[in-house]
């Protein structure tokens, strides 16, 4: 167990409800590379319009998880100039708690990636003190991730940020690693790197390509050479390599 809360992406508090799980994403994908000059937040943060590229409202979506867990993700739905000038009259005023508007979701989203990117969905506000959620998905793809029950390992691996649980990532074909809550994650020159405040680790998955090698023959290949020490007698030891066997 970590000390250390993990904090949401979106609002910055700390995580301890394992049921609810927020991320957010703070740019529509297409507008990463837009200069800032070129972006403009309309009054609340919620509402934005980039030069050349759209007009977006954040809005939550919700994922179903096994372990009976809730992601939900702050994201961008991308709309028509209208809908973001109606939104834009509406945020601050009674009449919020009725909106509804359509767009069309502004990320590759993994597992799902590709699919899901230009999704169209209907958004609606269900608490006039939280973003509008997403509620209708209008393609097989974007229907299916609000009305099915998704792995949570599955899902929270794809994603970098520190977690309020564990979650189990595949390192391949017959091997995978339990990341404990509170850790990011990122893959660098080769090894899975894990990281919070008070810890770290790194893993790496190597395959034998010699023929007909035992697994401790393997990894005494891979083992640093052991160490030869004096001691005061005069005679010489060696100390033992670890014996180290793989459990798949």
């Amino acid at each position: 167990m970590t000390g250390h809360l993990p904090s949401c992406s979106c609002c910055g508090d700390s995580l301890t409800d394992e049921r609810r799980i927020d991320i957010g994403f703070k740019l529509p994908d297409a507008a990463l590379t837009a200069p800032e000059e070129a972006r403009h937040r309309l009054g609340p943060s919620a509402l934005l319009r980039v030069d050349g590229v759209g007009s977006f409202i954040r809005c939550l979506l919700p994922v179903g998880l096994t372990h009976a867990t809730e992601l939900v993700l702050g994201v961008w739905l991308e709309v028509d100039d209208d809908v973001l000038r109606k939104a834009h009259d509406l945020w601050e005023d009674q009449g919020y708690a009725d909106l509804v508007f359509r767009g069309r979701l502004a990320h590759r989203i993994r597992p799902w990636g590709d699919d899901l990117l230009g999704a169209e969905f209907t958004a609606r506000v269900a608490d006039p003190e939280e973003l509008p959620y997403l509620v209708m998905g209008h393609d097989p793809v974007a229907a299916c991730v609000l009305a099915d029950t998704w792995d949570r390992d599955q899902v929270l691996s794809r994603f970098p940020h520190q977690l309020p649980v564990d979650v189990r990532t595949g390192l391949g074909d017959h091997w995978s690693v339990v990341r404990s809550a509170g850790l990011t994650a990122r893959f660098v020159d080769g090894a899975d790197q894990f990281a919070g405040p008070d810890r770290s680790a790194a893993v790496t998955v190597f395959t034998d390509d010699t023929p007909g090698r035992t697994p401790e023959g393997f990894l005494r290949n891979c083992l640093p050479v052991p160490r030869t020490t004096f001691p005061r007698s005069g005679s010489s030891s060696v100390c033992p390599a670890a014996s180290v066997t793989p459990s798949g």
